[in-house]
C-alpha cells in the first residue's frame, strides 16, 4: 500500500472514531466517507440514503466483484486517553467498524490510482450491529449483477495481522425474541382472583436447557435470557403483565428456527393453562454467515502469494454477522484479521481498532481483485 494512501486512511479512521454514530443514525459518517472518496478518487458514487457504494469500472464484459465494510458504532462510553477519542458521550467505535470502512476507503484509493481488470463495487453499509443494514442493502447484489463479495472483521485473540478463514459457517444465526404475557391483576392476598404470568414465564425459562442441549441438536444451540420483567414494584398487587427477552442462537438456521417454534409452542400452552394472552416480537435478526469454499480458497491463495499469515479457523464464531444476507445471494466469504492474541476484545472499554491491520486488509482485498 502506498505510504501516502496509508496515512490518509489512518487519518480517516481517526476522524470516524471521533464522530461515532449508532445504527441507522450514521448521517455524518456516511457523508464524511463520501466526501473523502470524492476528494481523493474519481470513482462513481451511488448514494442510497442510509448507505452508499462507489464503483470502479473496468469496462463492459469484465467480471464484477464487491467488497463490503460496515460503519456503525455501539452504545458504550469512550474511556481511553487517545487524541481522537469519541466526542459523543455514551457512543464509541468499540467494534472497529471505523477501521473496516477506512480500510475499504484505502483500498478504493489504491484501485483508483492503479487500476484493475474487474468492475469493483465498494459497498459502505450502515447498521450492522442491529442486523438491519445488510438486509436493507442486499438488493444491491442483484441490481448490479455482483458475482462475488468479500469482507473482513477485525478480531482479538488471533495472531497479529493474521488472516483467519473457514469454509461454511463462519458466524452463527441469531434472533432476539420477546415473549409478552398478559393476564389480570388482583390483590396480593387473593392471587387466585387474577391471572399472573410469573409461573408461565418461569416454565418457559425452565425448559431452555432441554431445548438447547447438545443431545437434542446436531450443532451448537444457545438460548440466552436477556431480561425478565414481570409486574410492578407494588407489594399489594399480584403481577398481571410480563416480558421475557431471549436471544436464540444456533450454528444451523434450521435448528434456530426449531428452537424458536418450540419456545412459542410452550409459551402458548402455558398461557392457556394460566389464562393469559401471549404475543411474540422479534428483533436483531441475523442469518448464519456461510462462506463459499471457492471464495474462501481465494483468500487462502492471496495470503500464500503475499506472505500473509493464514490461520484455519476450527469453528464458527458464536457472534452473528449480517454479511450472511449477501452470501445467500451470491458467492463470497468473510475472513478475520487478527488484532493480536492478547489484544483487548471488541465491545470492551480498553479496545481500539489497531491501525496496523489496515494495510493487511487493503493488500488482501487488492489480491482478491486481481484473481
Amino acid at each position: 500500500m502506498e505510504k501516502k494512501n496509508l496515512e490518509l486512511t489512518k487519518q480517516l479512521r481517526h476522524e470516524l472514531h471521533q464522530h461515532p454514530e449508532l445504527s441507522n443514525q450514521e448521517t455524518w459518517t456516511k457523508q464524511h466517507l463520501i466526501d473523502f472518496l470524492k476528494a481523493n478518487t474519481r470513482l462513481e458514487i451511488v448514494d442510497k440514503g442510509l448507505w452508499f457504494y462507489a464503483i470502479y469500472r473496468a469496462g463492459k464484459g469484465k467480471k464484477t466483484i464487491a467488497f463490503r465494510a460496515d460503519f456503525d458504532a455501539i452504545s458504550m462510553q469512550e474511556t481511553l486517553d487517545i487524541p481522537y477519542a469519541s466526542e459523543f458521550p455514551g457512543i464509541a467505535h468499540k467494534c472497529g467498524h471505523d477501521g473496516h470502512s477506512s480500510s475499504l476507503a484505502g483500498f478504493a484509493l489504491e484501485i483508483d490510482q492503479k487500476g484493475a481488470d474487474k468492475n469493483i463495487f465498494f459497498l459502505f453499509q450502515h447498521a450492522e450491529e442491529t442486523g438491519d443494514g445488510a438486509n436493507q442493502c442486499v438488493a444491491f447484489i442483484k441490481e448490479n449483477n455482483i458475482g462475488e463479495i468479500f469482507a473482513y472483521h477485525n478480531s482479538s485473540g488471533m495472531p497479529f495481522k493474521s488472516v483467519n478463514v473457514i469454509n461454511g459457517t463462519s458466524n452463527c444465526a441469531s434472533i432476539g425474541m420477546t415473549i409478552h404475557m398478559e393476564g389480570s391483576p388482583a390483590h396480593a392476598s387473593q392471587p387466585e382472583l387474577g391471572a399472573n404470568p410469573a409461573f408461565a414465564i418461569a416454565k418457559v425459562i425452565d425448559a431452555i436447557p432441554m431445548f438447547s442441549s447438545l443431545e437434542n441438536n446436531k450443532g451448537m444451540v444457545l438460548c440466552t435470557v436477556i431480561q425478565v420483567d414481570i409486574g410492578e414494584r407494588a407489594f399489594g398487587v399480584s403481577a398481571s403483565k410480563g416480558d421475557l427477552l431471549l436471544t436464540v442462537r444456533a450454528l444451523y438456521e434450521v435448528e434456530m428456527e426449531l428452537l424458536r417454534k418450540s419456545l412459542e409452542e410452550l409459551a402458548l400452552a402455558q398461557a392457556e393453562k394460566y389464562g393469559l394472552k401471549v404475543s411474540f416480537a422479534y428483533h436483531d435478526v441475523f442469518p448464519a454467515t456461510k462462506n463459499h469454499i471457492e471464495s474462501s480458497d481465494k483468500i487462502r491463495l492471496v495470503c500464500k502469494a503475499k506472505g500473509i499469515q493464514l490461520v484455519e479457523m476450527e469453528e464458527a464464531f458464536r457472534a452473528s454477522e449480517d454479511f450472511g444476507h449477501y452470501l445467500k445471494k451470491t458467492k463470497g466469504a468473510i475472513c478475520y484479521i487478527g488484532n493480536g492474541e492478547d489484544y483487548p476484545p471488541i465491545h470492551t472499554l480498553k479496545y481500539d481498532f489497531p491501525d496496523e491491520i489496515i494495510e493487511t486488509a487493503v493488500e488482501l482485498f487488492k489480491g482478491l481483485a486481481e484473481l
